[in-house]
């Protein structure tokens, strides 16, 4: 899959945070309202990311009616969506927490409703308070990727960052 992204060349390598989730253990991240992993929005993602070896995460989401696009396949919203949540996460693996400063995402193939589409991210290092993701999405084979996604996250202060929004925020 051909992409426009590059990330730089001097990306400081990172390790495992030795509190992260082991392998094969769900990260739990946000709250029950998320859009992305919440399990109390009716018509959220519920997306499971999964610690995998190292520095990666794997995710799956079956892909429902109610995500439809084009006609019988995955809208492009929901699939950015899908890839934001599960590279997200993954600095979770590091101690980071982050947000999206940056999602770029491939799309090589259309995504049929009632697939089961798998996701697989790596973190590929960190530039201050920058740490780069790339992420592919596959229907079971990895070598055969649907669509593919890189993004850069910012290190973020939780408690700052959202300190003028949790008065906002929306409890089901």
């Amino acid at each position: 899959m051909k992409h426009a992204f590059v990330p730089p060349a001097d990306l400081e390598p990172l390790t495992r945070h030795p509190k992260a989730a082991a392998p094969g253990r769900h990260i739990a991240l946000h709250h029950s309202t998320c859009f992305g992993c919440g399990d109390d929005v009716p018509l959220g993602l519920h997306l499971k990311v999964m610690a995998g070896e190292g520095l990666t995460v794997d995710a799956q989401m079956p892909v429902q009616d109610w995500m439809q696009g084009g006609p019988g396949v995955i809208h492009g919203g929901v699939l950015s969506a899908a890839f934001d949540e599960v590279m997200g996460t993954s600095p979770l693996l590091v101690g980071a927490p982050v947000v999206t400063v940056h999602l770029e995402v491939d799309f090589a193939k259309p995504i049929p409703l009632g697939s089961d589409l798998q996701f697989h991210a790596r973190i590929l290092g960190r530039q201050r308070r920058k740490i780069y993701i790339d992420a592919i999405a596959h229907l079971g084979d990895p070598n055969a990727p649907v669509a593919g996604a890189h993004s850069v996250f910012v290190v973020i202060d939780v408690e700052k960052h959202f300190a003028e929004h949790f008065d906002k925020r929306v409890v089901l």
